[in-house]
């Protein structure tokens, strides 16, 4: 990957967090503010698309706390009974 390089202003406190981080993880400090900026590109995003783009049957209602828990719990016990049989 080609990278550039720039300047930025920290605080110091920030700069003392991302120096013990670096040395915990066994990263550069370096490697963790590109990953911030990562973070905050992606966080700043505006997307071509819209997240949704299909459209769903459905009841046209948000589901209730119950009703997504035992969809939930339905498909992990078929996902469970498809894998006892392999």
């Amino acid at each position: 990957m080609s990278m550039k390089r720039t300047n930025v202003y920290a605080d110091p406190e920030d700069l003392a967090i991302i120096k013990e981080a670096a040395k915990r993880r066994g990263i550069s400090e370096a490697e963790i503010i590109r990953q911030g900026i990562h973070l905050a590109a992606m966080a700043n995003r505006v997307w071509d698309e819209p997240l949704f783009s299909r459209t769903f049957e459905g009841p046209g209602r948000t589901p209730s706390r119950t009703e997504v828990r035992d969809t939930v719990a339905d498909a992990v016990r078929r996902e469970s009974d498809t894998g006892s049989a392999a």
